[in-house]
């Protein structure tokens, strides 16, 4: 799927909160996490068979507004942690949006099947021997 990335973006809501972890006082005065809000059903980027797609594909990150909830916290800045997290919510919608080719059966060949029969027999033969004879 090839979709508009920039016109996505505008689409999407940012808070800043205090990270929780290392940083000392620091942590503590500074709102460093970036959280990232995307209202799915509200989209005008995504057709509609899309979002049913995203929705069903990130259902375990999707609240029951159904909207997309993704988090960053892992640098001290909060603008790398803004960066990082639309970079992972463009590869999760990517990711999201690619349709999975059918997966088409194939069939064991007679080769195969005949060895298996015959590898059984030979097993079976081989156990047969060790049983006592029937002297009756």
């Amino acid at each position: 799927m090839d979709i508009n990335q920039e016109a996505l973006i505008s689409e999407l809501t940012f808070k800043a909160v205090r990270s929780s972890g290392s940083g000392g006082q620091h942590v503590n005065k500074v709102a460093t996490k970036v959280e990232l809000f995307f209202d799915v059903v509200a989209s005008k980027v995504l057709e509609e068979d899309e979002k049913q797609r995203v929705l069903h594909a990130l259902s375990n990150r999707v609240n029951k507004g159904q909207v997309l909830v993704l988090y960053s916290d892992d640098s001290r800045s909060q603008f790398k942690n803004k960066r990082l997290v639309i970079q992972k919510f463009l590869n999760m919608i990517e990711e999201a949006l690619a349709v999975q080719k059918e997966r088409v059966p194939t069939k064991i060949p007679k080769g195969v099947k005949k060895k298996r029969l015959q590898d059984k027999r030979k097993q079976s033969e081989k156990k047969s021997f060790r049983k006592p004879p029937d002297l009756y």
